[in-house]
């Protein structure tokens, strides 16, 4: 095991009100690492990484992720730990109302950003990396749905997390643009970001031979081959 592992689960039991969805959950993922996530719906896949970009409280067992000790994380910390991750939903959660850039600009300053100097180069910076600079002034319905995960990808990486949750990030995709997306993430993984992605599709997990962890009858299995 290696000390500065980005997540660091140990014993832990997942609760979702009083009923334990998931126990003695053991789980290490370090930095830069490609790992996909997979159990059928109801697994707890989701009640998963609500524990790790806390959404969930721990009670039993010990968890790190991204530095913050996630048994003393209290309401005022949450905030600072998600600045160390980046989320990617199935449903992007873009403002339909602004464009691109503004849609980002609006992140930025709601997690601490205020030089605009800084933000505008950082914005270029991350569209640069997932191919839409060309896009920064369209709105949302603008873009494919390819293109718009691209942004939320973007989105995720604008505070140079140490971890993105992907959470059924294709789920919403075409099978070419699925791989396209999936391509780009296991990009992001190989610059030193672990990715943790939560899939259903197992063409894309054969199609990308990575690390797999599987929910299963209130289980994690770490390393599952499929």
């Amino acid at each position: 095991m290696i000390a500065n592992s980005v997540i660091k689960l140990e014993g832990v039991d997942v609760y979702q009100q009083k009923h334990l969805v998931l126990s003695n959950v053991n789980l290490h993922i370090n930095p830069g690492e490609f790992v996909f996530l997979i159990g059928q719906t109801g697994s707890g896949k989701s009640s998963l990484l609500k524990i790790i970009y806390g959404d969930l409280h721990i009670s039993n067992g010990n968890g790190l992720v991204a530095g913050f000790d996630l048994k003393k994380l209290t309401v005022k910390d949450i905030p600072f730990l998600r600045r160390k991750l980046g989320i990617v939903f199935q449903d992007f959660q873009l403002l339909t109302d602004r464009t691109i850039e503004q849609n980002l600009e609006f992140v930025m300053k709601a997690t601490g950003w205020k030089d605009q100097k800084l933000i505008s180069e950082r914005i270029l910076d991350v569209l640069e990396k997932v191919g839409l600079r060309s896009k920064i002034k369209k709105m949302p319905h603008e873009l494919s749905g390819g293109e718009q995960q691209r942004v939320v990808i973007a989105r995720a990486l604008l505070n140079d997390p140490e971890l993105i949750l992907a959470d059924e990030p294709t789920g919403n995709l075409d099978p070419e643009t699925s791989e396209e997306i999936v391509t780009l993430l296991k990009q992001i993984s190989q610059s030193g970001t672990a990715v943790l992605m939560a899939s259903h599709d197992y063409h894309i997990i054969r199609t990308f031979p990575s690390r797999i962890i599987k929910c299963e009858a209130g289980l994690v299995h770490e390393d599952v081959k499929i």
